[in-house]
């Protein structure tokens, strides 16, 4: 079990923006990555984890897994109306568990600065770049 304790990052990609999210773990760095997504919206540290949200994922490539955790962090943003700012993530194989904190929207506290429509395959990649050194990445369609 992994919570969001690296960091991430953004960068720039034309019209849209890309997450990267490190840890030393797959876990943590996909961790780190939901956290720079929640950032692409609003200041993570205004949202409090009085919810969690339970999410699956299964996908037999590490890569195209990191796009269906983006993805299934979107859905579970747009369809609840929620922010997250605490990813709990548990990777065994090809299959993904993770439990995240969060609370519905405040559109006064929170301001939402733009609605993130999903992730996509663009400079997708999820890479060990040295041991305890892992990397996760890919645009976000804004």
């Amino acid at each position: 079990m992994s919570g969001a304790t690296g960091r991430w990052q953004h960068f720039a990609h034309g019209a849209d923006i890309g997450v990267r999210g490190y840890g030393g773990t797959q876990e943590e760095a996909f961790a780190t990555a939901g956290l720079a997504l929640t950032s692409v919206v609003t200041d993570p540290g205004l949202v409090r984890p009085v919810v969690t949200v339970h999410v699956e994922c299964e996908v037999p490539d590490r890569e195209l897994l990191f796009y269906e955790w983006l993805n299934a962090l979107v859905f579970e943003m747009a369809t609840r109306h929620m922010l997250f700012s605490r990813f709990e993530v548990r990777i065994r194989g090809s299959r993904l568990e993770a439990d995240l904190g969060g609370e519905p929207v405040d559109v006064v506290r929170h301001a939402p600065a733009v609605e993130v429509k999903g992730a996509t395959l663009t400079e997708l990649a999820v890479r060990q770049d040295a041991p305890g050194q892992w990397r996760a990445q890919c645009v976000l369609d804004v």
